[in-house]
């Protein structure tokens, strides 16, 4: 696991916060606490890692710190701690986007696990982030009419039905095709066809 991965623990209560910090410590992981929704909103702007929050606290409660985080942006994976009678609330942040929630009193090892899950889900999605952004880099250097020959390409359509679409020959589709292969740094048409999806390229040039 990154040794930049970071878990922030938002809870009012200090000895829950002291508690689950010493536990996520123990287990080798970063951690940072906050007293309040309010005061992780007001101090952190792009939380990175995983967020573990109560459901009930004052002034701005776990679902509202939900409906505040997606309105920012990205979200971080976020698990919700709940008391028996909370398990509605709970609910109702699954959602606005909570990946998971753990019922009060809970296990040190269910806690752990959950947060293991959900920093792994964090670093995959980082990873597709960093892969869409490279690839919409190279997406921007191609011309008019190599945007064309991929849309055709992407579309599952030949050479030759592109070369008709596009009113010239299939020879001249090929130097556009090996000209995309290598801007895009494309091993194979699959390849290809994958890190243009990826990258939202669709068969109508959006």
């Amino acid at each position: 696991m990154p040794s930049d991965t970071l878990v922030h623990v938002v809870d009012d209560d200090l000895a829950v916060r002291r508690a689950l910090a010493f536990l996520l410590a123990t287990d080798g992981l970063a951690v940072r606490v906050h007293e309040s929704a309010s005061a992780f909103l007001a101090t952190v702007a792009e939380p990175t890692g995983c967020i573990v929050t109560d459901v009930r606290m004052p002034e701005i409660d776990g679902i509202e710190f939900l409906r505040r985080l997606r309105q920012r942006g990205p979200m971080p994976p976020v698990i919700v701690m709940t008391g028996h009678a909370d398990v509605p609330l709970a609910v109702a942040a699954m959602k606005e986007g909570a990946r998971d929630f753990i019922e009060k009193p809970f296990d040190d090892e269910v806690l752990l696990a959950s947060v293991r899950s959900a920093l792994a889900h964090a670093e995959r999605s980082a990873d597709r982030a960093a892969e869409t952004k490279a690839v919409r880099t190279r997406l921007a250097i191609l011309s008019e009419r190599e945007r064309d020959v991929l849309d055709g390409l992407v579309a599952g359509k030949a050479n030759k039905v592109i070369a008709l679409d596009l009113g010239i020959s299939p020879r001249t589709v090929e130097i556009y095709r090996a000209n995309v292969m290598a801007k895009l740094q494309a091993g194979s048409l699959s390849e290809l066809v994958r890190m243009a999806l990826v990258a939202g390229q669709s068969s109508d040039g959006c």
